[in-house]
């Protein structure tokens, strides 16, 4: 009898779990006002601050109604600030605060030990294969959600 896949079962499970131990280490970091999916947001603007809505949306893969509720939590705690477009005023730009500045290093070195914890036992072949084969599946949901 064949064997059942599992690969979008064990791709949830390390989601749920990698998502609890992100923020157990940012809790031990002070941070406890950031979720990993916020993480998200404020990483992108790490790369780029100053995106409108639809930009943060693609950039994080999360639907607007999601990404508006996050992005207002995010405000009210100090993280992030909204301002309209000096180019379309019906356009509304998130930007980052001091406070969000001050946090990303202590972010970004839980991020470095997420990535430690993920490959420990890997050797760099098979961290690029299997990154090669997350794209693929990415990119065949990506065309296949219509």
């Amino acid at each position: 009898m064949k064997r059942a896949r599992e690969g979008g079962f064990l791709i949830a499970k390390i989601h749920h779990l990698s998502g609890r131990i992100f923020d157990r280490l940012l809790k031990e970091r002070g941070i406890t006002a950031i979720n990993a999916a916020q993480g998200r947001i404020l990483f992108a603007l790490w790369q780029r601050d100053g995106m409108s809505i639809t930009e943060l949306a693609a950039k994080t893969s999360l639907e607007k109604s999601t990404l508006s509720a996050m992005l207002e939590r995010l405000v009210r705690a100090g993280h992030l600030a909204r301002a309209a477009s000096g180019e379309d005023g019906r356009k509304t730009i998130i930007t980052r605060t001091k406070k969000d500045r001050a946090m990303q290093q202590a972010y970004e070195e839980v991020s470095r030990d997420m990535t430690a914890l993920f490959y420990r036992g890997f050797s760099e072949k098979e961290i690029g294969e299997f990154e090669g084969y997350l794209a693929r599946i990415l990119e065949t949901l990506r065309t296949h959600r219509g």
